[in-house]
Parts: C-alpha cells; sequence; structure tokens
C-alpha cells in the first residue's frame, strides 16, 4: 500500500512487520518504509530464513523488527546506485565489509568495524536513522535488515543480486545460516580433501556444516545429534557416519571414544559445534585430534567452564563470525554449488509458514521439527 509523502517527498510503503517488544514477546503489524535516499534500496521480501538467533533477538532492546535472513525483489533504488534496479532479485546479508578498516584490509570482512560499529568514522551500513515507523515512531531493523517484513530499507552494500533461477524460498537462507556453516567448514577450518569431520548438532547451520565438508572432499563425516530425524537429513546431505550420544554421557567422554574408534584412535581433523547448548561448548576439543580444530559456530549463551584433565596438543579452539564470509567471494560460490545441485538447499528447508505463523515456526525451530524454516510472502 502507497501512502502519500507531504511536501512532494517519494511515497513511503506500508506492510506488516514483525516487532519485538524486548521482553520475550513480539507483536505483527503494520510499519510505515520510507522511499530510499542516496546510496539505499527499498527491497520487497519474498522469503525470510528462522534462525535460533531471531528467538535470542526477542530479548534484545525493542521495539525490533525481528528476522535476518531474507531474500526479496528490489522496489527502489536511490541516488547513486547504478548496480541494482527496480525488479532484480536479490539475496539480503547483514555483515558489509568496507573495505577499509583494519579487519577488512586483514581478509576478515566479517569481522568490519564499520558492520559491527568499532569506528563511527567508517560511517554506517544502516540506512539514515527513521527509515522505518511503527506506530508513528522510528523503529529499528534487528542486523539492520529485519526481514520478518513485507518491506525493508537497507544499504545498497547489504544486497547480493540472485541467480533468477535459484527460488527465493531456498536462497534466502544463505545469508546467515548455510553461509555460516559452509564457511566453518571451507574459509574457517579450511577442511581438506581427505579429512575428518565431525558435527554436533544437525540443526540448519550443522546441516550445512556437512555439505561444507563434503564439498571440500572430506572422507569422514561423522553426524552426531540425539533425533533420528536429524541424523537421517545429516546422510542424505553427506554424512558418512552417525552417532547418537548417550543420556548419560554428559561430559562427552562416551562420545569421545567413538570418534577416535571411528578415526584410527586420532580423532577428527575438525570438530564442529553447531547445537546452540552452552553446556557443549567445549565438546569439539574432545572430539578433534591434537594438531586439530575444534570449532564452536551456535554462540554459548550463558557462561560455560571447561575442565582440561589432560594435555591437548596444538589444538586450535575456534568461534568464527559468518563463516568467515566475504560476500564477493562466498555468495557467487554458493550461487554456483547450488545450481549445480551440489548444495542442496530444497530439502534442508523443511517448513514454510505465512508471517502470522512466526509463533508456530520458531517453536517447530526450538523443539527440533524444522531444520530450517522459511516465511514466504505473498
Amino acid at each position: 500500500m502507497v501512502f502519500p509523502a507531504p511536501d512532494g517527498a517519494a511515497p513511503a510503503l506500508q506492510g506488516a512487520a514483525a516487532i519485538g517488544d524486548g521482553c520475550g514477546g513480539f507483536v505483527i503489524e503494520p510499519v510505515s518504509v520510507r522511499a530510499p535516499a542516496a546510496g539505499e534500496v527499498r527491497v520487497r521480501l519474498t522469503a525470510a530464513g528462522i534462525c535460533h538467533t531471531d528467538h535470542a533477538s526477542l530479548q534484545w532492546p525493542g521495539p525490533l523488527v525481528l528476522g535476518h535472513e531474507g531474500a526479496g525483489v528490489v522496489e527502489g533504488v536511490g541516488e547513486g546506485i547504478t548496480h541494482l534496479r527496480p525488479g532484480q532479485p536479490v539475496l539480503l546479508n547483514w555483515a558489509i565489509p568496507c573495505g577499509r578498516c583494519p579487519q577488512c584490509q586483514r581478509g576478515r570482512g566479517s569481522l568490519c568495524e564499520r558492520t559491527h560499529g568499532v569506528d563511527a568514522t567508517l560511517g554506517h551500513s544502516a540506512p539514515a536513522p527513521g527509515h522505518t515507523l511503527w506506530r508513528g515512531q522510528p523503529v529499528e531493523r534487528s542486523f539492520k535488515l529485519g526481514t520478518f517484513a513485507e518491506h525493508t530499507l537497507v544499504r545498497a552494500e547489504a544486497l547480493t543480486v540472485l541467480p533468477v533461477q535459484l527460488p527465493a524460498r531456498h536462497a534466502c537462507i544463505l545469508g546467515c545460516g548455510v553461509m555460516t556453516g559452509v564457511g566453518a567448514a571451507v574459509n574457517v577450518a579450511q577442511v581438506q580433501p581427505g579429512d575428518t569431520v565431525a558435527v554436533v548438532g544437525c540443526g540448519g547451520v550443522g546441516l550445512s556444516v556437512v555439505q561444507g565438508a563434503r564439498l571440500a572432499g572430506a572422507a569422514r563425516i561423522v553426524a552426531i545429534d540425539r533425533r533420528p530425524a536429524a541424523l537421517q537429513r545429516g546422510v542424505a546431505l553427506g554424512a558418512t557416519h552417525t552417532l547418537e550420544p548417550a543420556a548419560d554421557d554428559a561430559q562427552g567422554d562416551q562420545l569421545a571414544a567413538a570418534v577416535r574408534a571411528l578415526t584410527e584412535g586420532r580423532g577428527a581433523d575438525h570438530a564442529f559445534e553447531a547445537t546452540g547448548v552452552a553446556a557443549l561448548a567445549f565438546l569439539p576439543l574432545k572430539l578433534c585430534r591434537n594438531g586439530g580444530n575444534a570449532v564452536q559456530l551456535s554462540g554459548a549463551h550463558g557462561p560455560v567452564s571447561v575442565e582440561m584433565p589432560q594435555f591437548w596438543w596444538d589444538k586450535r579452539y575456534l568461534v568464527p563470525l559468518y563463516g568467515g564470509c566475504q560476500p564477493e567471494r562466498d555468495f557467487p560460490r554458493l550461487f554456483d554449488w547450488a545450481a549445480r545441485g551440489e548444495l542442496v538447499l530444497d530439502s534442508l528447508v523443511t517448513h514454510t509458514y505465512r508471517l502470522g505463523e512466526l509463533g508456530q515456526a520458531l517453536d517447530d525451530m526450538l523443539a527440533g521439527r524444522s531444520a530450517k524454516g522459511v516465511i514466504v510472502f505473498d
């Protein structure tokens, strides 16, 4: 719906959005999104992925337009933008490297100081203030995107043109969960042909690690989960072995012994944790060999500790952000793998919803009923 703007300004658009209240709840109500200014793009969302971080964001200071995985269609562009035009399908990306800060110059664009606000002199990766109004007042957007909405306004740098043959309901999950998992295997751990990989947790991110390890040529990929359905998905996407942890193995010692049994007593070359369970944050250290990589992906939401009853030699404990994403390098590569059927997206999306079903979508995710859920807009 188009609303006239005062003083001859370009009209704003109104559409539904999920607004978090900062106390664990949300409402779905109309918001008004102004026309793009210089360097900005207004996007009509066609699909938005659902991530565990979206549930966490319900507790972030509100009000806040929720959601940070999304794909859509360009509705309008601001002054100075020549590489995007209305009607183009696009993927939204929350980590925007500036190319100028110390992190970007070191090749660590996912840690860009512009994106994360470390250096104010580099400007902002969000649109100018007042871009979205809710109940007549400015409202912020999660990750500067806010994809649980019919329309959003972002900086042009947040968008990558999608191949037209890649459906939005599959492509939208590339913008966080898939990039995080595949990138952790390919960019961060740098899995090599013939390596052994162990993956704890076969949700959306863990299954993307499985795919990344397969794409990198790993010889053995061990999927670890307590849910038989999740293990079956792991096998379908490339796991060569599965392990179901015992209920009485709280410290992971039995699981570590089982991984060693599969690897001639050495342990995995790379072990990944993708469960979101704080108590498992250091489990990868037990699963990987000396000199191996222990990669913690899900973020430890709460205090955790680790006991080291034995020496672990030259093990590297890594907590990567966003799979080491460099958008210009990584998204074309993901698109190409998906186009060739080497990166499977359709079976990774196990549930689709309308925006009004967001509560059910979050419940399904938390209960493990979905691998990746996606909100589909008309």
